[in-house]
């Protein structure tokens, strides 16, 4: 099966973004779920320098910034595929996206945030047996805080007990970050920015 480098999260950290650049060469696809920039400044520094990855590539904005912006930022990566409420496949591989902050976060209104209703529709055509790419992770699982708060979505959850995704990438809570868990039969990974290679299970081993 096609090996995955995942990744969310580099808020702008340039020599993170070219450790990734260099770890891209081990995959098959790279996946990036969000927060490429610190509250909707200077997007372009890391987009620019992660362009330098030709494996392909999927993104899905963070809640630091906008689907516009992320693609805007992106034009002139010929590998990268942004998803929001949309899905491609690539390596052979079915991937669906969702980006932002769900539920509403705290943080005001340059935050790029969805409320779990708004969530419900944009995840409305996620087909069964993806790869699910979400900036946000499903309530309960790989979402606490540093403090043990559980801030995940409960839409998310629900589609991932609904479509049963072949591995649901996400990122957002720090506090869980490279951590992994299982909901309804799917590994949930909470990349960070360090970048972690995996595979993509076969559906019959889930």
């Amino acid at each position: 099966m096609p090996r995955l480098l995942l990744f969310s999260d580099v808020h702008g950290d340039l020599d993170a973004c070219r450790r990734l650049v260099a770890k891209a060469e081990e995959a098959d696809v790279v996946v990036g779920a969000g927060d490429f920039c610190v509250m909707r400044r200077n997007l372009q520094a890391p987009i620019d320098t992660l362009a330098a990855i030709e494996t392909p590539t999927v993104l899905v904005p963070g809640n630091a910034e906008t689907e516009e912006e992320l693609r805007d930022a992106c034009a002139d990566w010929s590998s990268a595929r942004v998803l929001h409420g949309d899905g491609a496949t690539v390596a052979d591989v079915p991937f669906y996206g969702i980006g932002g902050g769900i539920p509403v976060t705290p943080f005001g209104p340059w935050s790029y945030d969805f409320s779990e209703k708004e969530a419900d529709r944009l995840l409305a055509d996620c087909p069964d047996g993806a790869v699910l790419v979400s900036h946000s992770p499903p309530k309960g699982v790989v979402d606490r805080d540093s403090g043990g708060q559980s801030l995940g979505s409960t839409t998310i959850r629900e589609t991932i007990e609904d479509t049963r995704p072949l591995l649901t990438v996400c990122g957002h809570i720090h506090g869980s970050w490279t951590q992994e868990g299982t909901l309804a039969s799917t590994p949930v990974v909470n990349a960070g920015p360090d970048g972690l290679l995996r595979e993509v299970p076969a559906s019959e081993e889930r």
